[in-house]
């Protein structure tokens, strides 16, 4: 794992911190390479129950570096139409395709400025936790840019078509308690407790059994993508593997029996 984003473990909860703060946290290759090699095998982990997606210094992320895009100096920014639209594909993109393929729940701890890719960054959570230190913005018009990286398709399901449409198209800055209203954060606290809130919720969600955490968040993700009835027949589906759980028995007999249940992640 590359040192542009570091892995702390606590239990069943990995902080994942983007670890450039010399570049504002922006999206280069090294921060994206460490991301995707580790949202790759994060399924597999089967005692990972959350994720908690972090960030060094005073910025979140500044989302793509301006001065690639002036010099052409990535393959994202150079060559033909064709030639840049296969590396997006091959970079960044390979970020909101993990996300959206991750069971596991992710909460986000925006620390400072969310910028362009960095704002679609955070909306690719589950969950944002905001310092009062945040700033957001849908920024990519100062730079003549659409967002290339999937913000297109996350913003809107967080905080409505309308809203994501005037972020887009104004570019304008949101702070932690604009942020609140429209739903981008769930909640703001000082910044020398961002860390601890987002762990708070990240320990509430691991208190649970883990396969029916994860079962819970593919059936809210997925049902949030079809009609009715297809979400009725995977919510039946998912339900069933659940009950098939001895973990769903120990929730039952433990809620019966008025004690804590003990989780053995089967």
């Amino acid at each position: 794992m590359s040192d542009a984003v570091t892995i702390d473990r606590e239990g069943p909860i990995a902080i994942v911190t983007l670890n450039r703060p010399e570049t504002r946290n922006a999206l280069s290759d090294d921060v994206i390479a460490g991301l995707a090699g580790f949202l790759a095998g994060a399924n597999a982990d089967a005692g990972l129950g959350c994720i908690v997606l972090a960030a060094a210094g005073d910025c979140f992320s500044s989302g793509g570096n301006v001065k690639d895009m002036r010099d052409a100096s990535h393959p994202m920014f150079a060559g033909s139409p064709l030639e840049m639209q296969a590396a997006y594909r091959r970079h960044v993109q390979q970020i909101p395709r993990l996300f959206h393929a991750l069971d596991v729940p992710v909460v986000a701890a925006v620390n400072g400025p969310a910028i362009g890719a960095g704002l679609d960054l955070a909306t690719m959570a589950d969950v944002r936790v905001a310092s009062t230190a945040a700033r957001f913005a849908e920024s990519f018009l100062r730079v003549g840019l659409v967002s290339g990286d999937g913000g297109a398709w996350y913003l809107p399901r967080v905080v409505g078509r309308a809203r994501a449409m005037e972020l887009a198209l104004t570019c304008r800055t949101l702070d932690p308690d604009e942020a609140l209203a429209w739903g981008l954060v769930s909640r703001v606290v000082p910044p020398e407790a961002l860390l601890d809130a987002a762990l708070e919720i990240a320990r509430q969600i691991t208190a649970f059994a883990p396969a029916s955490v994860r079962l819970n968040k593919r059936l809210m993700r997925r049902s949030a993508e079809t009609d009715l009835e297809t979400a009725l027949d995977l919510a039946a589906s998912l339900q069933a593997i659940a009950q098939h759980t001895a973990d769903q028995r120990e929730a039952v007999a433990a809620l019966l029996e008025r004690r804590a249940p003990v989780f053995q992640g089967n």
